[in-house]
């Protein structure tokens, strides 16, 4: 302005050279109104001075004033150059004025500037910014002398629309026809190679950068940083980073953000502290890059430091930031903080939404992400499939299956349900609520193959107790070709379980192996506990002992094993030897320790277990503790004792109290006793068959038919129906169910010819039925054919002729054994010289050489 003074006193400002340069000079200074006071002075139409005014209104972001400087000058009959056409096309690209920018096309044609390599230029950005990549395409073809500067307007735009492949192939294009990049070209190009994460390409592009001697700018260095950054190579962004004699925020930026990207938590963190004991400030962006770092490893001081850092800064203001704290906070289980975070956002988009709605969801708040959604929904706020999927295992947790559905209405009228992760939480959702029908349809209905699908709907059968069903969908999978995860594996592990599938269990343990699953802690546990419950503890025991790094589960597995083959002592010993260890129980191993005792009626150990599980492992016995030891005392006939630890406990006792009280009356027939027990399990569990049949059966035993009768008809008028005995026996892959006088077998006449013969040998060796057991109030010989009938004896006659000679029988029942069956299964292995493996609803019995591993205690 000092110099424009003495332009002025020395009469030099009407000069038209010297007063473009001031019309220059007061444009990029941003002083407009001087800038317009000297051309609207100027008694000329000057292109140079309306140009100069045009392009530092584009430089400086004023577009609006741009356009509108250029309206005045075409209706002033301006005439436009080839550096007015630039500048008012640059204006059109930032504002998207497609249509502006065709009328200016229009303009250069007519005037003969398009050909002109900077107008030409410009046309192609201003194309491909408005989203016309191939009308940008076809005007960079037209170009005759194309130059570097042709080459990187296209495909910089390529790469900003994120088509990074294409400007990758364009680059190519540009290098065979012989034009060199120049550092432009390759900062563009490594801009594409960070998109893509392709780091082989970017060291060639590094490589080309040193041959060719370009000198490492600024600019390209941070691009170089970035690509390696972005593409996963940590140590070649590091080495470049190091390079840099003075880096920038941008530098700090790119390298910290990058160690975020691919979990390089803690150098990220330590890069930070090195970039402030540079002297850089850190920026938001930096932050928020810190911010997620210390949400992967739980650093919740260090994220309050970085909360305060932010509030200096005024970071309220800035949205990506504010997320980064919610995120924060909630990843750190700090949901209190998470939500003020959330609340003092001066505008929420659906990422803070969905980042809160998450947060609450993964510390477990589940009624509170649900009721934010409600929220959500309700105020019409928009969401998306991010927000369905995650309310969506929130309410798989709460099992709310009108939520549910609820939702997936929403899915179908808002036209999110197409969508790929929508269909699959929706899947594992009702797996999860237990509602299998509509997994299946929704499961049945997709038009894509995918692992998570068959995952969701494997593990609802696997849950539901469907185990059949998912080994059928196991096999479906492998037909089209998709290779199972480990969750899959140990989802069937726990189906063949639950089916006392050994031989499917065994195939299993094969696929485990060979596709490397074995490592896999949750598979190694399935694996443990489908050979305990197959029946086989030796298998169980092996598989344990591959577990290189066992967790609580592992042992809790193992001992409640042995627990349910009746193997108390060893069960003891597995447990002394976990607290060697150094593992802490928790309260599912002290059920499987105190059912360990019960089931080999070691009552002075549990005793102890039971009294000092508090002080030695801080666990306050459960309802599920209680009733352990309550079925150990009543068992072991100390009734009294347990019927004083059951007034003692200090809440409400559940049907598993009383449940044990009424087994334990019942196996010392008191009647007294028992009725009390069944009394209260009337209250509370109503619609359970099992308290009629144990009271019957006390009754029974003490020859009191009349209530028998009365229990009966007790269950007829409340239309409580007696759960029927099932058996099941697995032969070549397949399950076999049988029922008692189970006819409906194809060899059900080998079956019972079967039973016949093994009846005579049986006599001859001193069997005879156990008739007493029986509550029908019919003849001696009708109760003998009933007892003789039984699903687990249809099932081991099965086993005996579909079987090789020699090897075990496993059978699996639904019911509690009876005294019967228990005797007959004692004569019969040994007549037959086979071992027979029985899993009632409580335990294992191994029948073999006449005697039974419980002892005769189950």
């Amino acid at each position: 302005m000092e110099l424009h003074a003495h332009l002025i006193k020395f009469g030099f400002s009407r000069d038209p050279s010297l007063r473009n340069h001031l019309v220059t000079l007061y444009s990029k200074c941003r002083r407009f109104g001087y800038a317009r006071k000297l051309v609207d002075e100027s008694s000329e139409l000057d292109v140079v001075s309306w140009s100069s005014l045009l392009s530092g209104y584009v430089q400086n972001g004023f577009v609006e004033e741009a356009l509108l400087v250029f309206n005045e000058m075409c209706l002033l009959g301006v005439k436009c150059n080839e550096f007015t056409f630039p500048s008012v096309l640059k204006a059109c690209s930032m504002k998207r004025d497609l249509n502006m920018g065709r009328k200016v096309h229009g303009m250069a044609v007519v005037t003969g500037f398009e050909s002109d390599g900077f107008v030409a230029n410009t046309l192609v950005v201003m194309y491909a910014k408005c989203g016309l990549l191939d009308d940008s395409r076809r005007l960079f073809g037209g170009i005759v002398e194309r130059n570097v500067v042709s080459w990187n307007a296209l495909f910089s735009c390529y790469v900003q629309s994120e088509l990074c492949g294409e400007a990758v192939g364009l680059f190519k294009e540009m290098v065979r026809s012989g034009i060199m990049p120049n550092e432009f070209s390759i900062s563009i190009i490594l801009n594409a190679c960070a998109g893509l994460q392709e780091g082989d390409l970017g060291r060639k592009i590094h490589g080309l950068m040193l041959k060719m001697g370009l000198d490492l700018d600024q600019f390209s260095a941070n691009a170089l940083v970035d690509m390696y950054s972005k593409a996963g190579e940590i140590e070649g962004a590091v080495a470049v980073f190091q390079d840099i004699a003075h880096p920038d925020v941008v530098s700090w930026n790119a390298i910290i953000a990058g160690c975020v990207l691919h979990d390089c938590n803690d150098l990220a963190l330590m890069l930070l502290d090195e970039m402030k004991g540079s002297g850089t400030r850190p920026n938001m962006f930096t932050l928020s890059s810190a911010l997620k770092a210390c949400a992967a490893m739980g650093f919740k001081e260090l994220g309050r430091q970085l909360h305060s850092s932010l509030i200096k800064m005024d970071a309220h203001s800035d949205l990506f930031a504010a997320v980064g704290l919610v995120d924060m906070y909630s990843k750190c289980e700090m949901m209190d903080d998470a939500r003020r975070a959330y609340d003092s956002m001066p505008k929420k988009d659906i990422i803070a939404w969905n980042a809160l709605i998450s947060g609450y969801s993964q510390c477990g708040d589940h009624l509170d992400a649900v009721s934010l959604f409600s929220k959500m929904f309700s105020e019409d706020i928009d969401f998306n499939q991010t927000t369905l999927s995650t309310v969506l295992k929130s309410v798989a947790s709460l099992q709310a299956i009108k939520v549910c559905k609820q939702i997936h209405t929403i899915s179908i009228k808002s036209g999110i349900y197409s969508d790929f992760y929508v269909i699959n939480s929706l899947l594992d959702t009702y797996g999860k609520c237990n509602h299998i029908d509509e997994a299946s349809k929704i499961f049945e209905e997709r038009t894509w193959e995918d692992l998570v699908a068959y995952t969701s709907m494997i593990t609802a059968y696997s849950q539901y107790g469907d185990g059949e069903e998912a080994l059928k969908l196991y096999l479906q999978m492998q037909d089209a070709d998709i290779k199972p995860d480990p969750f899959i594996c140990s989802s069937l592990l726990n189906a063949c379980a639950n089916l006392s599938a050994y031989e499917q269990g065994k195939q299993l343990h094969v696929h485990a192996i060979k596709f490397g699953f074995m490592c896999d802690i949750f598979a190694s546990n399935s694996l443990v506990n489908m050979y305990a419950k197959c029946g086989s503890i030796e298998d169980a025991d092996r598989a344990f002992s591959e577990i290189p790094n066992r967790g609580i589960v592992s042992w809790s597995a193992m001992i409640g094993g042995y627990a349910q083959h009746g193997h108390g002592k060893e069960a003891l010993r597995l447990f002394n030897q976990m607290l060697r260890d150094g593992v802490p129980p928790n309260h599912i191993t002290l059920v499987s320790v105190l059912c360990a005792c019960n089931h080999a009626g070691l009552v002075n150990e549990g005793k102890q277990y039971f009294e000092k599980m508090e002080v030695m492992f801080g666990i306050k016995p459960t309802q599920e503790h209680y009733a352990c030891m309550i079925d150990l005392l009543g068992r072991s006939g100390k009734l009294n004792e347990a019927v004083e630890l059951v007034n003692s406990i200090p809440f409400e006792a559940d049907g598993f109290v009383w449940g044990a009280l009424l087994g334990a009356a019942r196996i010392h027939k008191n009647i007294e006793l028992g009725q009390k027990a069944a009394k209260m399990l009337f209250d509370l569990e109503p619609e359970k068959s099992g308290t009629h049949v144990l009271l019957a059966n006390i009754y029974a035993s003490a020859g009191m038919w009349e209530n028998v009768a009365k229990v009966r008809k007790f269950m007829k008028d409340s239309k409580v129906k007696k759960e029927p005995g099932m058996s099941w026996i697995e032969i070549k892959d397949k399950v076999y169910t049988f029922i008692v006088g189970d006819r409906s077998h194809s060899r059900s006449d080998e079956i019972y010819a079967k039973l016949d013969q093994l009846g005579d040998l049986l006599s001859k060796a001193g069997y005879s039925s156990i008739v007493e057991i029986d509550i029908h109030n019919v003849d001696k010989s009708e109760k003998e054919k009933l007892l003789y009938h039984h699903s687990e004896k249809l099932a081991v006659a099965f086993g005996l002729i579909a079987t090789p000679p020699g090897g075990p029988i496993r059978v699996k029942k639904n019911l509690r054994i009876c005294v019967d069956c228990h005797t007959f299964f004692k004569f019969v292995c040994k007549i037959v010289s086979r071992e027979i493996i029985v899993r009632d609803i409580n335990r294992f019995h191994h029948f073999k050489d006449g005697s039974c591993s419980c002892g005769d205690y189950w």
